[in-house]
């Protein structure tokens, strides 16, 4: 089919000309394709497709009870494979733009107070080479505010641990520097001296593994493992819905706000392109600076 051919040439560009993640890239496949297999949408006439199409698209979205950012979601992916077609001269304007978008509420973002925090490092029995990894890496995401993405592609070469600085690839492939704290530098250290050499040794299919983190069996640690160990040990300091790794980053850039750091420079340190995406730390802080008045102002 037609389509079929220029939704492969649509993925690759997205891949090599705007570098996006392979992650982002399977659910625009996944968003796209399922838009182009319903019933209504005669992919096969792309000259058809246009606003009445797309209106057909969001009701049938709304019916399946679809939430409005998945919604969002799967509308952007769709008018962006619209609009790709359209620059190549496969369809004429549809004016599918026109359809509305729901609009996403902005949630803050779940995070853990320094006392919640404190608690959680202490938990893994660093006297193990498991648990001393788990400290590690939970001190490391917190230290440094890395997405659970960007640790598990963290190379050993990645580390300047002298200037206490981490070399990062973010969403795109952005690379980005990133300073550390002492105690995770520490940490990295002896993890490194003493700890990934045994997890190393007890790899059975003879590669070395350049990534920092090693699972138990010496291969690098994945997405799911590290989730896995953040459930194992939050479970026993907070009973906090909704927390996971990416609340550790949350807790970084709350408290570097709450501490008083600059916007612009947690935007940079979190690897935001706009800083939009960052102001909602301070309504967090926002939040605090409001439930510490109330509870220390004595006119009630």
């Amino acid at each position: 089919m037609l389509t079929n051919k220029w939704f492969e040439r649509f993925l690759n560009h997205l891949y090599v000309g705007r570098n996006v993640s392979p992650l982002t890239l399977q659910a625009y496949r996944k968003d796209i394709l399922q838009f182009m297999e319903l019933e209504f949408n005669d992919t096969a006439n792309l000259e058809q497709i246009n606003h009445l199409t797309m209106r057909q698209y969001l009701s049938w979205l709304k019916d399946r009870g679809y939430s409005r950012r998945s919604i969002a979601r799967k509308m952007s992916a769709t008018r962006s494979f619209l609009f790709y077609l359209q620059k190549e001269g496969q369809i004429i304007s549809g004016k599918w733009s026109a359809v509305a978008r729901p609009k996403i509420e902005k949630s803050l973002p779940r995070f853990l107070y320094q006392h919640e925090l404190l608690a959680l490092l202490e938990v893994p029995d660093s006297r193990t080479p498991l648990g001393f990894r788990d400290r590690t890496l939970l001190e490391l995401i917190y230290s440094s505010g890395l997405r659970v993405s960007e640790l598990v592609n963290l190379h050993i070469a990645s580390l300047q641990l002298e200037e206490r600085l981490v070399k990062v690839y973010g969403k795109g492939s952005k690379e980005r520097i990133v300073p550390i704290g002492r105690i995770a530098s520490e940490l990295i250290k002896e993890y490194l001296e003493k700890i990934r050499p045994t997890l190393a040794a007890v790899n059975k299919d003879g590669k070395i593994y350049e990534e920092l983190f090693l699972n138990r069996w010496g291969r690098p640690l994945g997405d799911r493992g590290v989730r896995y160990i953040f459930r194992k040990y939050i479970r026993q300091v907070s009973h906090k819905e909704g927390i996971s790794p990416h609340s550790l980053r949350h807790s970084f850039a709350t408290h570097l706000l709450e501490g008083g750091a600059d916007l612009r420079v947690v935007q940079e340190l979190l690897g935001h392109v706009s800083i939009s995406t960052t102001q909602i730390y301070t309504h967090v802080s926002r939040e605090q600076l409001s439930r510490v008045y109330h509870a220390a102002f004595p006119r009630k």
